[in-house]
C-alpha cells in the first residue's frame, strides 16, 4: 500500500472524509484484480466492467458506513460476488451456483496475483498431460467437452462405474500436486462448460 496510506485504517478514514485520491488509489490497485475474479463468474467482459464499476461506485457513495475494521481486498471480493448475483437476480434467472467452486474460486484469487493464477493454470495443464491416457481422456471428456457420466460411458463403451473411477483418479493424482484450490483452477480453466446458471 501506498506510503500515503500505510495502513488499510489509514485508506479508509481517507475515504471516510471524502478524500478522492482515496478513492482512486482504490480503483488503481484494485481494478485490474477485482475485475480478473468478475470475469471468472461471469465469462462476460462487458458484464464484468458492469459490476466492477457498480461496486466501486457504490463504496464511494456508501463510504461513511465503512468501519476501520474491515479488510479492504476481502470487502471488495465480496462486494463483486453479490452485485454479481443481484445482476443475475435482475435478469430473472434461477440461479443454481455450485458453490464449492465459487468458494474456492474466491479463494484463489484473493490470495493470487495474476502471475501466480497463470503460473498456476499451467501446471494444471501439464499435470493434465501427465495423467495416464484412459484417466486423461475421460477427464477432459468430463470438463474440456462438458460430457455427463453416461455419455462418456456411452462414447467409451465401458462403464459408468469405469467413467467414475478414472475421473476420481484424476482429482486425486491433481489435488496431490495443486491442492485446495484445484476445483477453483478448474472451474476457471473449463469454465465455459460449466453449468453455472440455467434459466426459468
Amino acid at each position: 500500500m501506498k506510503a500515503k496510506f500505510s495502513s488499510q485504517t489509514d485508506l479508509i478514514n481517507a475515504l471516510k472524509k471524502g478524500d478522492e485520491s482515496a478513492y482512486s488509489f482504490l480503483v488503481t490497485f484494485y481494478h485490474k484484480k477485482l475485475c480478473v475474479y468478475a470475469l471468472s463468474l461471469t465469462n462476460d467482459h462487458d458484464l464484468t466492467e458492469d459490476i466492477v464499476q457498480n461496486v466501486f461506485i457504490s463504496v464511494w457513495k456508501n463510504r461513511f458506513k465503512l468501519k476501520e475494521d474491515f479488510v479492504v481486498k476481502s470487502y471488495l471480493y465480496k462486494s463483486v460476488y453479490n452485485e454479481f448475483i443481484d445482476q443475475y437476480r435482475k435478469q430473472k434467472k434461477v440461479l443454481t451456483l455450485e458453490k464449492k467452486y465459487i468458494d474456492a474460486l474466491t479463494y484463489i484469487l484473493e490470495d493470487e496475483d495474476e502471475k501466480s493464477l497463470d503460473r498456476l493454470l499451467k501446471v494444471v495443464k501439464n499435470e493434465i498431460e501427465k495423467l495416464p491416457p484412459k484417466c486423461k481422456q475421460t477427464f477432459l471428456l468430463s470438463k474440456e467437452e462438458g460430457l455427463t457420466n453416461i455419455e462418456i460411458a456411452e462414447y467409451l463403451n465401458v462403464s459408468i462405474k469405469s467413467v467414475e473411477a478414472h475421473i476420481t483418479k484424476a482429482y486425486a493424482i491433481l489435488r496431490k500436486s495443486i491442492g485446495d484450490k484445484i476445483n477453483g483452477i478448474l472451474f476457471l480453466l473449463f469454465r465455459k462448460n460449466q453449468t453455472i446458471f440455467k434459466t426459468e
